[in-house]
């Protein structure tokens, strides 16, 4: 506990300008001319909360809202693995979560597109590698193609981080 509130004490609080972000629209209609291209204008994200604590989730919560609307962009979020282009992992991994996260990975169909966001994805974060209820980061259960850093990212990294993933030589 004591560690999360230094943390919070140490970022601090992050708000983005109300004004219309111009990155995002530069980023989101590149995303849509690469997701038009690659797979004829939709993507579809699995999204798997590993055993966060839901500040990225609020993240992609906003950027699907009316002021951001990623969808305009033609990504998508879908609840079945079998049906999804790209798998979104938050969160450390917890040891409940573990086998999910596998079973969900392997039942994606090829090419598998893994993204994990914010730092406790990729390194576990402010949980720490040795909590007992801890699996791991997600490129410790999964292999992982791109990560987003942030605490939690914004959804202009979240953009970001999605192209990134996309402009990746398909292997």
């Amino acid at each position: 506990m004591l560690r999360i509130l230094h943390q919070i004490m140490k970022v601090g609080t992050i708000t983005e300008p109300l004004a219309r972000n111009q990155d995002f629209e530069v980023l989101g209609e590149q995303l849509k001319s690469t997701v038009k291209k690659r797979f004829q204008g939709s993507l579809a994200i699995r999204l798997v909360d590993a055993g966060s604590c839901n500040g990225c989730e609020l993240e992609i919560h906003a950027a699907n809202n009316a002021y951001y609307d990623i969808e305009r962009f033609g990504v998508h979020f879908t609840a079945s693995p079998r049906f999804a282009d790209m798998l979104l992992v938050t969160g450390p991994v917890s040891i409940n979560m573990k086998t999910a996260l596998e079973m969900t990975y392997d039942a994606m169909p090829a090419p598998k597109l893994v993204v994990a966001m914010g730092d406790c994805a990729i390194n576990c974060g402010i949980f720490g590698q040795d909590n007992y209820a801890i699996a791991g980061s997600v490129s410790d259960i999964i292999p992982v193609d791109t990560i987003i850093h942030g605490c939690p990212p914004s959804p202009t990294a979240l953009i970001q981080g999605i192209l990134s993933t996309l402009n990746q030589p398909e292997g």
